[in-house]
């Protein structure tokens, strides 16, 4: 009797969640229409509870569920029409691509910034370095040594999915190379679906909140409900983090919070792209793997020195 109870309320709690799983589904096209047709209720920044509910459901279940219907309803549509799929995976990998190759010049701009502190701290003996006329933009020398992280972070954060489109990272493969074509695939898809999508939807939900505790005060918590964070919009101000590590150091630390949300929405769309992508190729055969892809051309002269002796 004990067991026979015992499966019937695992098979409850399933079914329960299969439940709450279809419902939530069906009220995320009701909360994506509300959100469409009220975009002061949350766009709105000169009001307080805009603001609130602004920061409530950028990590809420609510915009989960949308984003999570949104999803099957492309896939669906795509499964139906593989033009259609191959249109969006063109359109995001073109995204991402744009966004890689202008970031990249971070690296360029950040070793000419370098440069010029050096001159600037051993030969000039400047404290400071000033740029523009009139009313110059002038900061401490420390101040512009200590920006050159953000470039750093520009890089990473705006280059990572650039870097996936380009098959750039590393990969330990212990089982892939040796597998046959559509084996591959399928493995692409199941590490898009069980490893890529949830571990960014999980870094979303930390740094989304992890930015406004920076921004706001009160501070808002992932742990509150939207009533507690409406009631806090009473006293809400704008807070924006401008302390730096030194007394003169960098002083716009938030932007690196929001590279890293930048960062987990370009890595959660870079799995949509990949997992739409591998169902293509495993669907349309080997004479579709690799179509469409926009790799970086290396120009006769360009190549690098795998040889190199020193």
């Amino acid at each position: 009797m004990e067991q026979e109870a015992a499966t019937g309320g695992v098979a409850g709690t399933i079914l329960d969640a299969v439940i709450g799983l279809i419902g939530n589904i069906f009220m995320s096209f009701y909360n994506l229409g509300y959100a469409l047709t009220h975009p002061a209720s949350w766009l709105n920044w000169s009001d307080p509870e805009a603001v609130m509910r602004f920061v409530y459901y950028g990590g809420s279940a609510e915009l989960f569920f949308v984003v999570l219907t949104i999803f099957l309803v492309l896939t669906g549509i795509g499964m139906w029409r593989h033009k259609i799929m191959w249109g969006m995976v063109r359109g995001l990998e073109a995204l991402h691509n744009s966004v890689g190759r202008v970031a990249a010049w971070a690296g360029l701009l950040m070793v000419l910034q370098q440069v010029v502190i050096i001159f600037i701290q051993r030969i000039f003996a400047r404290p400071d370095i000033g740029l523009g006329f009139g009313i110059p933009l002038s900061f401490d020398v420390s101040w512009w040594s200590e920006e050159l992280k953000l470039y750093n972070a520009m890089v990473v954060a705006l280059c990572l999915a650039y870097t996936f489109v380009q098959g750039g990272h590393v990969r330990v493969d212990l089982l892939y190379s040796p597998a046959r074509y559509r084996v591959k695939k399928a493995i692409d898809m199941f590490g898009s679906l069980v490893f890529m999508l949830p571990m960014a939807t999980l870094m979303w939900l930390y740094s989304w909140f992890f930015l406004w505790r920076h921004l706001i005060v009160p501070k808002p918590s992932a742990s509150e409900g939207l009533d507690r964070l409406l009631m806090k919009s009473r006293a809400l101000r704008w807070n924006v983090e401008t302390i730096g590590f030194s007394p003169n150091g960098f002083s716009a630390y938030f932007l690196f919070k929001i590279l890293i949300v930048v960062m987990c929405a370009f890595i959660f769309l870079q799995g949509v792209t990949f997992f739409w992508r591998s169902y293509l190729e495993w669907k349309e055969g080997e004479e579709s793997d690799g179509k469409y892809l926009d790799h970086d051309r290396v120009e006769a002269g360009e190549e690098a020195y795998d040889h190199a002796e020193f």
